[in-house]
């Protein structure tokens, strides 16, 4: 549960809040749109956060925090591993190039 104005903690806590007091409500929505006063947050952001929360323990179908941060990471070092495949693509050809040159002016 990624959120950069939220702690993680504060996250946890409203998801088990709604979790808590869900039963209370006529709806899962009213129980979220009950405890966001409480949070500071929206009731979309809890949303968001629940449905993370049920990604996680593997009620509802999507990548888990943890698939989300590995593909991530995976992305950003395939990103870094292009950049330094055409950076060693160039300084062949520029290589190649040289000593070409030098063949030819022997």
């Amino acid at each position: 549960m990624k959120n950069s104005k939220f702690s993680p903690e504060v996250c946890e806590r409203a998801v088990r809040l709604v979790l808590k007091h869900r039963g209370g409500h006529p709806s899962q929505r009213a129980c979220i749109e009950s405890i966001t006063s409480k949070i500071g947050c929206t009731a979309h952001t809890l949303d968001n956060w629940m449905k993370q929360h049920e990604r996680n323990s593997g009620r509802r179908v999507g990548p888990t925090t943890e698939d989300a941060k590995r593909i991530k990471d995976l992305e950003r070092e395939v990103r870094e591993l292009c950049k330094a495949n055409e950076i060693l693509k160039l300084a062949s050809a520029f290589f190649a190039q040289a000593e070409l040159d030098r063949r030819i002016k022997s």
